[in-house]
């Protein structure tokens, strides 16, 4: 199991659906795909209610409980970058790693902002406005959200919808994509598992298979892996996973469920 982009400590990280989601799926594997801290936020006051500690303290009983669960740090926690290679809690801290799936094939692990030089275009300037929307964009995002509860409707990420249709945020992401695939491929392997981008993705970019699993903070999604080796996207909803996304065997790509956009 993948899980990225947690944001614990940020106003907007939804830690309850994360922690409904770690209580009712068991495996045997989690990579932490980083940012699970937010220390950027938390800098700046953030937000820590129980939630975000019951979260962390989920992650370690898994640990405890036999789960392997490995830990990469990420841009907005790039503090436990300087505890690389220990053990803390049961929890090992790596840079990057490397993961075989039940049917052979090698993935790169890697949180994603290895990637940003290479997509960023424009001036500190540009990145600050890009900042300031997408936080816009969150706010938007919480209210919506509140009013569909007070109505009785499910959590829809009306940030994800938005920026699947804002052709900057697209571009943006098309070039973040074929990075991630273009550094596995670099280096020989099959695919590229990451975060960074809040754009859950399964699909084949140049004979690699670029999988992102998502956030915690808009979608809600996280990238599994079956005991045959095919790759899944699941978004947590009202206490189920559905899934959104999968591989498609003997058919180049990735095969989307109706509904969704998988990149």
């Amino acid at each position: 199991m993948w899980i990225s982009d947690v944001h614990l400590g940020f106003r907007e990280c939804k830690a309850e659906f994360l922690l409904e989601f770690l209580r009712q799926n068991d495996c045997q594997q989690i990579y932490l795909v980083g940012d699970l801290i937010d220390f950027w936020s938390l800098q700046r006051g953030g937000r820590w209610p129980a939630a975000h500690s019951e979260v962390l303290k989920a992650l370690l009983a898994k640990a405890r409980a036999g789960v392997q669960v490995v830990y990469i740090p990420g841009n907005h926690d790039e503090v436990a970058r300087d505890y690389l290679d220990l053990r803390i809690g049961g929890i090992e801290i790596v840079q990057e790693a490397l993961h075989v799936t039940a049917d052979g094939r090698r993935f790169l692990v890697m949180h994603g902002d290895e990637c940003d030089n290479a997509v960023r275009c424009g001036g500190p300037l540009l990145h600050w406005l890009g900042d300031w929307a997408y936080d816009l964009l969150l706010f938007a995002n919480r209210w919506y959200n509140r009013w569909r509860r007070r109505w009785n409707h499910p959590y829809w990420s009306l940030a994800s919808f938005l920026k699947q249709r804002i052709g900057q945020a697209a571009a943006y992401i098309a070039r973040f994509e074929a990075a991630a695939a273009h550094e596995a491929a670099r280096r020989g392997l099959d695919g590229v598992i990451c975060g960074h981008i809040h754009h859950a993705a399964l699909r084949e970019i140049n004979g690699v298979l670029y999988c992102n699993d998502g956030d915690w903070v808009e979608s809600c999604t996280a990238l599994v892996e079956r005991p045959n080796g095919v790759l899944e996207i699941l978004r947590w909803d009202h206490q189920q996973a559905i899934v959104m996304a999968r591989e498609s065997r003997g058919v180049s790509g990735a095969s989307p469920i109706p509904g969704w956009v998988a990149g």
